[in-house]
Protein backbone atom coordinates (compact mmCIF):
# COMPACT_ATOMS: atom_id res chain seq x y z
CA UNK A 1 0.00 0.00 0.00
CA UNK A 2 1.32 3.40 -0.97
CA UNK A 3 0.40 6.29 1.31
CA UNK A 4 1.36 9.87 0.58
CA UNK A 5 0.46 12.84 2.76
CA UNK A 6 0.31 16.08 0.84
CA UNK A 7 0.17 19.38 2.71
CA UNK A 8 -1.41 21.37 -0.10
CA UNK A 9 -4.82 22.47 -1.22
CA UNK A 10 -6.34 20.45 -3.99
CA UNK A 11 -9.03 20.64 -6.60
CA UNK A 12 -9.87 18.53 -9.59
CA UNK A 13 -11.73 21.37 -11.23
CA UNK A 14 -10.31 24.87 -11.35
CA UNK A 15 -13.82 26.34 -11.31
CA UNK A 16 -14.46 24.74 -7.94
CA UNK A 17 -13.11 25.83 -4.57
CA UNK A 18 -10.00 24.00 -3.39
CA UNK A 19 -10.11 21.42 -0.62
CA UNK A 20 -7.66 22.58 2.05
CA UNK A 21 -5.51 20.65 4.49
CA UNK A 22 -3.75 17.34 4.41
CA UNK A 23 -4.81 14.56 2.11
CA UNK A 24 -3.76 10.94 1.94
CA UNK A 25 -3.31 9.10 -1.34
CA UNK A 26 -3.79 5.37 -0.88
CA UNK A 27 -3.54 2.64 -3.46
CA UNK A 28 -6.58 0.37 -3.64
CA UNK A 29 -7.37 -2.67 -5.78
CA UNK A 30 -10.53 -2.44 -7.84
CA UNK A 31 -11.45 -5.01 -10.50
CA UNK A 32 -7.93 -6.35 -10.32
CA UNK A 33 -6.39 -2.96 -10.98
CA UNK A 34 -4.51 -0.69 -8.60
CA UNK A 35 -6.04 2.77 -8.39
CA UNK A 36 -5.47 5.83 -6.23
CA UNK A 37 -7.98 6.69 -3.52
CA UNK A 38 -7.85 10.17 -1.97
CA UNK A 39 -8.82 10.76 1.67
CA UNK A 40 -9.25 14.45 2.50
CA UNK A 41 -8.82 16.26 5.79
CA UNK A 42 -12.21 16.63 7.52
CA UNK A 43 -13.62 18.20 10.69
CA UNK A 44 -13.79 15.55 13.40
CA UNK A 45 -16.89 14.73 15.45
CA UNK A 46 -17.65 17.25 18.17
CA UNK A 47 -20.12 18.03 20.94
CA UNK A 48 -20.58 21.50 22.42
CA UNK A 49 -23.43 23.51 23.97
CA UNK A 50 -24.93 26.55 22.30
CA UNK A 51 -26.50 29.76 23.61
CA UNK A 52 -29.86 28.02 24.07
CA UNK A 53 -28.38 25.18 26.12
CA UNK A 54 -28.77 22.78 23.21
CA UNK A 55 -26.13 20.14 22.49
CA UNK A 56 -24.54 20.94 19.14
CA UNK A 57 -22.77 18.16 17.25
CA UNK A 58 -21.73 17.41 13.71
CA UNK A 59 -25.24 16.02 13.16
CA UNK A 60 -26.68 19.56 13.24
CA UNK A 61 -24.47 20.41 10.28
CA UNK A 62 -25.33 17.40 8.15
CA UNK A 63 -26.14 18.50 4.58
CA UNK A 64 -25.21 22.11 5.45
CA UNK A 65 -22.33 24.35 4.54
CA UNK A 66 -21.16 26.51 7.42
CA UNK A 67 -18.74 29.20 8.49
CA UNK A 68 -16.74 28.61 11.69
CA UNK A 69 -14.67 30.95 13.83
CA UNK A 70 -13.13 31.29 17.32
CA UNK A 71 -13.68 34.23 19.68
CA UNK A 72 -14.47 35.20 23.27
CA UNK A 73 -17.03 37.70 24.48
CA UNK A 74 -14.61 39.86 26.46
CA UNK A 75 -12.05 40.07 23.65
CA UNK A 76 -10.62 43.61 23.54
CA UNK A 77 -9.02 43.37 20.10
CA UNK A 78 -10.24 41.69 16.91
CA UNK A 79 -13.43 39.94 18.04
CA UNK A 80 -15.76 42.97 17.77
CA UNK A 81 -14.55 43.51 14.20
CA UNK A 82 -15.02 39.83 13.42
CA UNK A 83 -18.57 39.82 14.75
CA UNK A 84 -19.52 42.89 12.71
CA UNK A 85 -18.24 41.12 9.63
CA UNK A 86 -19.94 37.83 10.53
CA UNK A 87 -23.20 39.73 10.94
CA UNK A 88 -22.95 40.56 7.25
CA UNK A 89 -22.74 36.83 6.49
CA UNK A 90 -25.65 36.15 8.84
CA UNK A 91 -27.86 38.79 7.24
CA UNK A 92 -27.24 37.42 3.77
CA UNK A 93 -27.85 33.75 4.59
CA UNK A 94 -30.16 33.74 7.63
CA UNK A 95 -33.09 32.51 5.53
CA UNK A 96 -31.08 29.90 3.63
CA UNK A 97 -31.71 26.44 5.15
CA UNK A 98 -28.43 25.13 3.71
CA UNK A 99 -26.20 27.57 5.63
CA UNK A 100 -25.18 27.78 9.31
CA UNK A 101 -22.61 29.70 11.37
CA UNK A 102 -20.62 28.19 14.25
CA UNK A 103 -18.69 30.41 16.69
CA UNK A 104 -16.59 28.69 19.37
CA UNK A 105 -15.68 30.58 22.53
CA UNK A 106 -12.10 30.01 23.63
CA UNK A 107 -12.93 31.25 27.14
CA UNK A 108 -15.50 28.71 28.34
CA UNK A 109 -14.72 29.49 31.99
CA UNK A 110 -16.41 32.87 31.54
CA UNK A 111 -18.53 32.37 28.43
CA UNK A 112 -21.31 30.28 29.91
CA UNK A 113 -24.54 29.44 28.12
CA UNK A 114 -26.15 32.47 29.76
CA UNK A 115 -23.34 34.79 28.69
CA UNK A 116 -23.48 33.51 25.12
CA UNK A 117 -27.27 33.85 25.06
CA UNK A 118 -27.02 37.48 26.12
CA UNK A 119 -24.26 38.05 23.57
CA UNK A 120 -26.38 36.60 20.75
CA UNK A 121 -29.36 38.69 21.87
CA UNK A 122 -27.26 41.86 21.72
CA UNK A 123 -26.27 41.00 18.17
CA UNK A 124 -29.91 40.31 17.32
CA UNK A 125 -29.25 36.87 15.82
CA UNK A 126 -31.09 33.56 16.02
CA UNK A 127 -29.68 30.16 16.91
CA UNK A 128 -31.66 28.86 13.93
CA UNK A 129 -28.69 30.04 11.87
CA UNK A 130 -25.88 31.10 14.23
CA UNK A 131 -24.68 28.86 17.07
CA UNK A 132 -22.37 30.28 19.74
CA UNK A 133 -20.91 27.28 21.54
CA UNK A 134 -19.06 26.59 24.75
CA UNK A 135 -17.71 23.37 26.22
CA UNK A 136 -14.60 21.62 27.42
CA UNK A 137 -11.64 23.96 26.98
CA UNK A 138 -9.23 21.27 25.78
CA UNK A 139 -11.76 20.02 23.24
CA UNK A 140 -12.25 23.53 21.85
CA UNK A 141 -8.51 24.14 21.55
CA UNK A 142 -7.95 20.71 20.01
CA UNK A 143 -10.61 21.08 17.34
CA UNK A 144 -9.31 24.54 16.53
CA UNK A 145 -5.78 23.38 15.96
CA UNK A 146 -6.29 19.91 14.54
CA UNK A 147 -9.56 20.19 12.61
CA UNK A 148 -9.89 23.85 11.63
CA UNK A 149 -6.12 24.39 11.48
CA UNK A 150 -6.18 27.71 13.38
CA UNK A 151 -4.72 29.02 16.63
CA UNK A 152 -7.01 29.02 19.68
CA UNK A 153 -5.44 28.92 23.15
CA UNK A 154 -4.72 30.75 26.38
CA UNK A 155 -1.77 33.14 26.36
CA UNK A 156 -1.22 35.45 29.34
CA UNK A 157 0.93 37.74 27.21
CA UNK A 158 -1.95 38.51 24.81
CA UNK A 159 -4.62 41.20 25.39
CA UNK A 160 -7.49 39.51 27.22
CA UNK A 161 -5.34 36.46 28.00
CA UNK A 162 -6.08 34.48 24.83
CA UNK A 163 -4.51 34.04 21.43
CA UNK A 164 -6.73 33.13 18.51
CA UNK A 165 -6.98 33.41 14.78
CA UNK A 166 -9.22 35.97 13.13
CA UNK A 167 -10.04 33.47 10.40
CA UNK A 168 -13.47 32.59 9.07
CA UNK A 169 -13.45 29.01 7.79
CA UNK A 170 -15.78 27.76 5.09
CA UNK A 171 -16.79 24.14 5.62
CA UNK A 172 -18.64 22.09 3.04
CA UNK A 173 -21.36 19.47 3.42
CA UNK A 174 -18.69 16.77 3.55
CA UNK A 175 -16.96 18.44 6.53
CA UNK A 176 -13.99 19.61 4.42
CA UNK A 177 -12.32 23.02 4.68
CA UNK A 178 -12.94 24.89 1.41
CA UNK A 179 -11.64 28.33 2.30
CA UNK A 180 -9.93 30.42 5.02
CA UNK A 181 -10.59 34.17 5.14
CA UNK A 182 -9.45 37.05 7.34
CA UNK A 183 -12.59 37.92 9.29
CA UNK A 184 -11.31 41.39 10.12
CA UNK A 185 -11.14 42.59 6.52
CA UNK A 186 -14.33 43.49 4.66
CA UNK A 187 -12.97 42.55 1.24
CA UNK A 188 -11.98 39.10 2.47
CA UNK A 189 -15.47 38.56 3.87
CA UNK A 190 -16.89 39.68 0.53
CA UNK A 191 -14.81 36.92 -1.06
CA UNK A 192 -16.07 34.45 1.54
CA UNK A 193 -19.66 35.15 0.58
CA UNK A 194 -18.87 34.85 -3.13
CA UNK A 195 -17.25 31.50 -2.41
CA UNK A 196 -20.25 30.42 -0.34
CA UNK A 197 -22.48 31.11 -3.32
CA UNK A 198 -20.11 29.14 -5.52
CA UNK A 199 -20.13 26.22 -3.08
CA UNK A 200 -23.92 26.20 -2.87
CA UNK A 201 -24.07 26.05 -6.67
CA UNK A 202 -21.53 23.23 -6.65
CA UNK A 203 -23.82 21.14 -4.46
CA UNK A 204 -26.84 22.11 -6.55
CA UNK A 205 -25.03 20.75 -9.60
CA UNK A 206 -25.01 24.08 -11.41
Amino acid sequence: MLIGIILVSCSQNESRLPILGRKEIKSVTFDGKIKADTIYHTIRDFSFTDQDGVTISQDIFKDKIYVADFFFTTCPTICPIMKRQMLRVYEKYKDNPDVLILSHTIDPDYDSVEVLHEFADRLGVSSKTWHFVTGNKDSIYDIGQNSYMVTARQDPDEPGGYLHSGAFLLIDKDRRVRGIYDGTIEEKVDLLMKDMDKLLKEYAGE
